[in-house]
């Protein structure tokens, strides 16, 4: 028994260094994650003149008016409604439509959200590519579609260092040397928020005849003292050849008024 004590203890030895080892791994990670903020918080958020960067994506209350309006086009019907914070809280809630994930408002006070529903009334299927919506205000700024990647990888970089510390280190199992690498807590989504929105934006895809469609796009807020705003759902090909290439491009456009609640 006596000649296993060595080959113990350097057993014991090579599992203080490990764990030492990942926990400086994970002590850097952590400081790293709170000393440089992600680039998602530093890229522009919208296309525009760079003077007017600070003006947009900024905590608001917009009224957008008329809230709802419906378009005609090639046997297409679209209607798209501006949705409050207090319509998104609401629907965000209903558990018939969510499940388990019902509860939070998985959007951001910086963002405005719309809800687009597609009936295909006409005799060919159409494709509707939600990436290339964009909205844009009067002060000369273009603003892109925000995908659930997107929002919640966002949402990941605005959660405090202390969040990440405590999810690290509830994530850090047991392994071979004594303690797990905690990567996948790192990496992970929040499964609520991704799920919400997975569950409630428009995706890309086909859209056969007799089907209706429905889901919700964001974009960053328009500048502060944006007065009009105009939503451009461009790009739905239709008209598809024996080769399953669009022969036409349909682009429907909303226009709103815009105004800040006081």
């Amino acid at each position: 028994m006596t000649g296993h004590r060595p080959q113990a203890t350097g057993h014991r030895k090579l599992v203080t260094l490990v764990t030492g080892y990942w926990l400086l791994v994970t002590l850097f990670l952590i400081a790293g994650c709170g000393s440089r903020k992600s680039s998602l918080l530093l890229e522009r958020q919208a296309r525009g003149p760079m003077v007017e960067e600070q003006a947009v994506a900024q905590r608001a209350l917009w009224n957008l008016d008329p809230a709802t309006q419906t378009k005609v086009q090639g046997g297409i019907d679209v209607t798209v409604t501006y949705t409050t914070q207090q319509y998104l809280s609401e629907f965000f809630r209903n558990k018939e439509i969510f499940g388990q994930y019902a509860g939070m408002n998985p959007y951001f006070p910086e963002q405005v959200v719309f809800y687009v529903k597609l009936a295909n009334n006409s005799s060919k299927k159409i494709r509707i590519e939600p990436e290339q919506f964009v909205m844009v205000d009067d002060k000369g700024n273009q603003y892109h579609t925000l995908s659930p990647d997107y929002n919640t990888a966002l949402a990941e970089a605005k959660a405090p260092v202390g969040t990440l510390t405590r999810g690290v280190l509830e994530e850090a199992r047991p392994g071979y040397f004594g303690i797990g690498v905690p990567v996948g807590k790192i990496i992970g989504k929040p499964q609520q928020r991704f799920a919400l929105l997975k569950m409630s934006s428009l995706q890309a895809g086909y859209l056969h005849p007799g089907v209706v469609y429905d889901g919700l796009i964001a974009f960053w807020n328009p500048h502060q003292a944006t007065q009009k705003v105009k939503l451009l759902l461009t790009n739905i090909k239709t008209d598809f050849n024996p080769n399953d290439w669009p022969q036409q491009m349909l682009e429907f456009a909303f226009e709103f008024t815009a105004s800040q609640q006081r």
